[in-house]
């Protein structure tokens, strides 16, 4: 008889993240004919004439590549990375260096059949769209644009059309956090192979909206890990996921996969009345469908400057796109060697010393908190998360797996 194997509730990079990151997000561009309400990145109408140029680019894609395998993700994203006309030109250049290379376009007339053909045969591999309601009252709300959500729908299906793989984005929000179970439900039927949930820093036109308290967003990421065999859920400024993840094993996980204990999950991690909400409206919202169950995607030991790293249009270096702390310039530096040596980016791979509970909590190796709501609720990179809802066991030395 054969035993399955037990899967790991997190995954670790398979190389050292202080010499090489795993994911590097390059915003080649802030113009964007959206003002999205949420927008990490003030977006403007027009592009900047100071963008790094295409030859720049190049040599930022060619030094990346110079890491050898396995090398880092590339997102170009935004603005609109479909503002830029040499965007197909950049996305080839990457491909033939050997990067992986992923879009992050918003939806808008310049989204057409042509334009998503013309980057799959550049060699873009994947497009993330996103989708921040279940219905045009709340997703147009948030894009301050008529008519976004039906193209939304129908930039989804091009994307799939075209044999791309689909990530969809969502931004939650107090005000929108009921909507998710039917988010969900768009989302498996669109055929992504990721949902990104992104949880409000409250930056650049962010800061207007309404966050999830701490006890909520502990709440949503508990539902998020239940519907986690539907689709592969990741966790965006929700590194905390890893955290719940590993509590959630210990609890109810049996010696395989293949058993689980939900009710042993629910006495140690009591339900809450949102968690109960976002449950049975899942299950009414997929009453009569039999989505395909698979085994969870475990989430990945990446954090701000840990195994992370973005890069504006104009070419500064920063931790995360939501840390608006420059860490250098790859104007003025090898991009590896701010990575690599800049002092924040060093400092935000040391979580012993981080401020308050995160500092001297058990899980701190594994989540570390996110350091862009620490920043930008306190004005400190290193300090405690505040919409961390967990409080540290007194003990040290817990088995961190």
């Amino acid at each position: 008889m054969t035993t399955a194997t037990h899967r790991k509730p997190v995954r670790h990079l398979r190389h050292d993240p202080r010499q090489r990151p795993f994911i590097v997000i390059w915003e080649v561009t802030r113009a964007c004919q959206l003002a999205c309400v949420h927008c990490r990145a003030d977006a403007i109408p027009l592009r900047d004439p100071l963008e790094l140029t295409t030859d720049q680019g190049r040599g930022l894609l060619d030094e990346i590549a110079s890491l050898g395998a396995p090398r880092p993700l590339i997102v170009l994203t935004g603005g609109d990375p479909f503002e830029r006309p040499d965007l197909a030109d950049l996305v080839a250049h990457g491909t033939a260096a050997g990067l992986s290379m992923a879009l992050s376009p918003s939806v808008t007339p310049r989204f057409t059949r042509p334009t998503l053909t013309a980057m799959s045969e550049a060699g873009a591999k994947a497009v993330s769209i996103s989708l921040d309601g279940a219905s045009a009252t709340t997703h147009d709300a948030f894009r301050q644009t008529s008519g976004v959500f039906d193209a939304t729908e129908k930039a989804m299906a091009l994307v799939r059309e075209l044999g791309l793989r689909l990530q969809i984005n969502t931004t939650v929000t107090a005000d929108n956090v009921y909507e998710l179970p039917r988010i969900l439900k768009q989302v498996l039927d669109s055929g992504a192979s990721l949902w990104s949930v992104f949880f409000l820093i409250p930056t650049g036109r962010g800061s207007l909206l309404n966050p999830l308290t701490a006890g909520q967003t502990e709440e949503v990421m508990h539902w998020l890990h239940e519907v986690s065999e539907l689709v592969a859920i990741k966790t965006t400024e929700g590194p905390h996921y890893r955290r719940l993840a590993m509590q959630r094993e210990r609890a109810g996980s049996g010696p395989t996969e293949d058993f689980q204990n939900p009710a042993a999950v629910d006495q140690a991690l009591p339900v809450g009345e949102l968690r109960q909400q976002l449950r049975a409206d899942t299950a009414r919202v997929l009453t009569g469908q039999e989505p395909r169950r698979r085994s969870s995607r475990p989430p990945i030991d990446v954090n701000s400057g840990k195994g992370f790293a973005f890069i504006d249009h104009v070419g500064t270096v920063y931790p995360s796109g939501f840390l608006p702390v420059p860490v250098g310039s790859v104007r003025e530096q090898s991009f590896l060697d701010i990575y690599r040596n800049a002092p924040l980016m060093r400092q935000l791979r040391d979580p012993d010393a981080f401020g308050g509970k995160c500092g001297r909590c058990e899980f701190r190796n594994i989540c570390g908190g996110s350091r862009s709501h620490a920043y930008a609720v306190t004005g400190d990179p290193l300090a405690e998360d505040p919409n961390c809802a967990y409080q540290p066991r007194a003990a040290e030395g817990v088995l961190q797996r």
